[in-house]
């Protein structure tokens, strides 16, 4: 394998240790550069704890398992590496709890005093009244209520292709008649339940001015029911700032339902099952145990929900069993059933042709199943893998799938494309618009400078005189495609579209009044957000996905955009154009596994080597605040750092901390910030919109996102707003600088893969500087084939639907 890029690096001067900031870069082997000794590599150094986290293995983009007992795996994957509520919630480390738990660095297995308070949506003990954002999530989620009801009183079954067990009521409903002895066991899989029919578009929403508009109180508790939890919760040993978030999670009678159940404190987004056994026990006494049925359900659900937090839409049943058997549950068989049986998860089985039944497959064997539902197979046949899943991804996967399939077959001729695509810029947008004017679903892969391609067709389809735009993950994504297709109206943010505050609003019928959609930054895509998008489309609309599939995945739950191409759903469109440059020569051999070495005679690619996290800190500095605008001529403002984890001395906290020392040094007056700080607003997780302190009043603080005000309740600033002049790769996905420094300590070595490494250099236009110290962890990672290891359903589902 070639070495990583190295040139000159941006100048020479000497720091007051008398180590030249911007010496000759070498490779990460060691490797001496121009004029250089062989530099030497550091080696990977223990976690740190003084920074207030865990360092970067730990507290890393990819987002941590459960205890190594637990499925879940941390690893990230191209085109849907793990995501991370540390991404989503500021000031975490990898959970939704985050650094509420005072001892554990950001996991959700500490000290259940403090720790059991935070939640992704922000800190659990504020139930004041959210942002704008979260009245915007309040009012998604009345959508798909509305929209799952009128789904259940759909009549007529869409064949979907799966053996879906069906709602958690049909579920139980089979349940009890198995009970009673009119089924037998087996009839579990026997069955398979009716898919859901197409949903309803629902009403036209009103659009909303973009202006930031008063947040609407959530329906909170009453004093009386949180006074009831809190004596509960006393009597358990668990903290009293756990009652309002148990109130209004479990209801009016939730402090009955703790006393019958202490096990559904792990509801709470934060606790860990040590902190509810605890509680049981102290509320139980000898009454309680490991086996304990309201303990083993408990722990199966919880088991689901961590699993999404790392991409995972459905588990194994095995890894589930295993999992429990690494929590003391003596009978993970009995305790999965007992689970199926309550309806706390679903149960799906993929046969090895998709379409057979448990029952077949027992009858071909000549048994019966086993006692946990998994069919025997027969000899010389793949066994049938049996999934659990949560009821709320299952219902998003069914749902996208049917939409999908929607889509592609209700394509209408609507316009001649023919001049149109002679017209194109390039042949690669030529032969995207003429796949789109035959399709209604296109899948279109490519880099940074591929963009170029759907913005072609934008234009070309608003020549026609179609209603046509673009979607991206990001604002400054919404800005660049703006500025290639020359029209501002031509492109929204994704999140702004489905909310109402941005692009064209309904039409009568309450669908999205478009006729071509774009959807850009297609690999961030997360199954409940594509579920919302299709169901807002009207039949005839043109969809096109549009990403680079080896850039990290979505930080919330599935893989779209991976399994729509793996399941070849439509028709694919690989753009030939190359990124440019030499920062584009490297990212695209890193894509193919190669971390090649690339003339930089620009000093567009330096590699910097430092020896510890310490001196990757002072390294960093230098870059942003002197060399890079001294050498580069890019200043400070526009370069961006990037890093492993939020955790560990070199992670973005210290890293934070020691430019704000540096370029805006303020005493914090505002909740810890001062006007001139870069942040990073986070109104709901997965989303990051970078932004500059203005400043501060009593109705809170005020920013400066890429030109729109927005103010951030008190009550919000800690849990959704950060100092960002550095950030995690996930936060940095779909947007671009032009200068970026990546920052790669010793210690963040076991955080590397190739998505990450793929999705972080390319996140500069100009300039790219790496900061190295991992020694051959960087080669290895982008060798490295990256695992797949989000288990989702949509792939199944969507070869099930062609076939």
């Amino acid at each position: 394998m070639t070495a990583l890029p190295r040139g000159e690096s941006p100048g020479s001067s000497a720091t007051d240790d008398g180590v030249a900031a911007d010496e000759t870069a070498t490779s990460p082997a060691g490797e001496a550069g121009d004029g250089e000794t062989s530099t030497p590599t550091s080696t990977p150094a223990p976690a740190s704890e003084g920074s207030g986290g865990r360092a970067a293995p730990g507290g890393s983009d990819a987002a941590e398992g459960t205890d190594g007992t637990g499925p879940a795996s941390g690893t990230e994957e191209a085109g849907g590496g793990g995501p991370s509520e540390d991404d989503a919630v500021p000031g975490t480390d990898g959970n939704t709890g985050g650094d509420a738990v005072p001892g554990t660095d950001g996991n959700t297995e500490g000290d259940a005093v403090a720790g059991t308070a935070g939640n992704a949506e922000g800190d659990a003990t504020a139930a004041a009244a959210p942002s704008e954002a979260e009245a915007e999530l309040a009012a998604q989620r009345e959508l798909r209520e509305r929209i799952e009801k009128r789904k259940a009183e759909k009549e007529g079954p869409i064949a979907a292709g799966t053996k879906l067990s069906g709602p958690a009521a049909d579920l139980l409903a089979a349940v009890r008649a198995v009970e009673s002895g009119d089924k037998p066991a087996t009839a579990f899989f026997d069955s398979p339940a009716p898919s859901p029919a197409r949903r309803s578009v629902p009403a036209p929403a009103p659009a909303r001015e973009r202006t930031p508009e008063p947040a609407r109180a959530p329906r909170a508790a009453s004093p009386e029911a949180v006074a009831a939890v809190a004596a509960v919760l006393a009597g358990g040993g668990a903290p009293e700032a756990l009652a309002g978030p148990a109130a209004a999670t479990l209801g009016a009678q939730a402090d009955e339902a703790l006393r019958e159940d202490p096990w559904r404190l792990l509801s709470l987004p934060g606790v860990a099952p040590e902190q509810a056994d605890g509680f049981a026990r102290a509320l139980l006494g000898a009454g309680c145990g490991p086996d304990d049925e309201r303990r083993t359900a408990a722990l199966v659900g919880w088991l689901l929900e961590r699993a999404t937090l790392q991409g995972h839409t459905a588990l194994d049943a095995d890894q589930v069993r295993a999992a429990l058997a690494g929590r003391a549950v003596s009978d993970p068989d009995a305790a999965v059933q007992h689970a199926i049986a309550e309806g706390v998860v679903l149960v799906f089985q993929d046969g090895p042709e998709g379409e057979e039944s448990a029952e077949e497959t027992d009858e071909e064997s000549g048994g019966t199943g086993s006692d946990d539902g998994a069919a025997e197979p027969a000899a010389g046949r793949e066994p049938v893998q049996v999934l659990l899943g949560l009821d709320r991804y299952a219902l998003a996967e069914e749902s996208l799938a049917d939409g999908l399939a929607r889509l592609v077959n209700a394509c209408e001729k609507d316009a001649d494309w023919s001049d149109a695509a002679a017209a194109a810029p390039s042949p690669s947008a030529a032969e995207l618009i003429r796949t789109v004017a035959a399709h209604g679903l296109v899948a279109h892969t490519g880099g940074e400078a591929a963009r170029a391609e759907p913005a072609a067709l934008i234009a070309a389809a608003g020549g026609l005189g179609l209603r046509a735009l673009g979607a991206t993950h990001s604002v400054d994504g919404r800005q660049r495609l703006a500025e290639t297709v020359g029209d501002p109206a031509a492109a929204v943010t994704l999140a702004g579209l489905l909310s109402g505050t941005e692009g064209p609003g309904r039409d009568e019928e309450g669908a999205l009044a478009l006729d071509l959609l774009v959807v850009l930054d297609a690999p961030q895509l997360d199954v409940e957000t594509g579920a919302m998008l299709v169901e807002s489309l009207a039949d005839g609309t043109r969809v096109v996905l549009s990403g680079d599939p080896g850039v990290l995945g979505s930080a919330g739950a599935g893989r779209v955009f991976a399994d729509v191409l793996a399941a070849r759903a439509c028709p694919q469109v690989v753009s030939r154009t190359p990124d440019a440059g030499p920062i584009g020569e490297l990212v695209s051999g890193i894509g193919i596994g190669e971390l090649n070495q690339v003339e930089a005679p620009g000093k567009e690619v330096v590699i910097v080597p430092v020896r510890d996290a310490g001196e990757a800190v002072h390294r960093t500095v230098q870059l942003v605040a002197d060399s890079v605008p001294r050498v580069i001529g890019v200043p400070s403002s526009q370069t961006q750092v990037i890093t492993v984890g939020h955790g560990g001395s070199a992670g973005t906290r210290a890293l934070n901390e020691a430019l704000k020392q540096r370029l805006n040094p303020g005493p914090g007056r505002f909740g810890g910030f001062d006007p001139g700080d870069r942040v990073a607003h986070v109104p709901a997780p997965g989303r990051t919109v970078p932004g500059v302190v203005v400043s501060a009043d009593a109705e809170g603080l005020h920013l400066d996102c890429a030109g729109s005000p927005v103010v951030v309740p008190q009550e919000r600033v800690a849990a959704s707003v950060r100092h960002a002049w550095a950030l995690s790769a996930h936060q940095a996905a779909g947007m671009r600088w032009p200068a970026v420094v990546v920052v790669l300590p010793g210690d963040a070595a076991q955080g590397l893969s190739r998505p990450w490494v793929y999705t972080a250099f390319g996140r500069g236009e100009r300039h790219l500087s790496v900061v190295h110290g991992v020694d051959q962890a960087l080669p290895r990672a982008v060798a490295e084939s990256p695992a797949q290891d989000r288990t989702t359903r949509l792939r199944a589902l969507l070869e099930a639907s062609e076939g």
